[in-house]
């Protein structure tokens, strides 16, 4: 997990107004966080970084069940180029959030994109090998991220309108959601979130906070 994500961090209990604040117990290379702890002054919840990989679960915790995106990370260069097209992105800096099954565009798409940080938000991700520019991490029952700063979010419009939602609560003036295997709510959540659909079309919905 990258040093500088930490500071968009938000408590997944408390809600996006309340930030973490990061013990790091250990750091890697490129400013990366291998083994620390992220707590809520709030609520005084601990949410443990392991192996680089963040569990910002709300309480209870249980065993990590299996996520969305496999087990390994995505390969696939010409749907990443795709997924970068379609958010309008074509440099850093940044952060870019892919969550669910999308998390699998996370390293061909950093390796696509100088100066971007990926986070690929999926619990699958904790299995999966450090890869530079990708920022690992679960979370429940939203996004973990303060409002309104992120370059872009591409999200799995199958695990639910409440994530839709919470992509676009995310997603920063001028910068675009991405939803894939879009649900039929998905156009008016956008729309009710304040973005402006800019397509639309086999499953596939882009929309931009002007």
């Amino acid at each position: 997990m990258h040093l500088l994500l930490t500071d968009r961090l938000s408590c997944p209990r408390c809600g996006p107004e309340f930030g973490l604040i990061l013990l790091a117990h250990e750091m890697g290379d490129g400013r990366r966080v291998v083994e620390g702890v992220l707590g809520c002054s709030n609520c005084r919840d601990r949410f443990p970084v392991q192996a680089g990989f963040g569990d910002l679960r709300a309480p209870p915790r249980g065993p990590l069940a299996d996520g969305r995106a496999g087990a390994a990370p995505g390969t696939d260069t010409d749907a990443a180029a795709r997924v970068q097209a379609l958010l309008g992105i074509a440099t850093g800096p940044g952060t870019v959030l892919a969550v669910g099954r999308a998390a699998r565009h996370a390293a061909p798409l950093a390796g696509l994109v100088p100066g971007v940080e990926v986070v690929a938000l999926d619990g699958d991700a904790r299995a999966w090998t450090a890869t530079p520019g990708v920022s690992r991490m679960v979370a429940r029952p939203g996004i973990p991220i303060m409002s309104r700063t992120l370059r872009g979010v591409v999200v799995d419009g199958s695990m639910g309108s409440d994530w839709v939602r919470e992509a676009a609560r995310v997603v920063a003036r001028g910068s675009r959601v991405l939803v894939e295997d879009a649900g039929a709510d998905a156009v008016s959540v956008l729309e009710s979130a304040g973005l402006s659909v800019m397509a639309e079309e086999a499953g596939t919905v882009v929309a931009a906070r002007a």
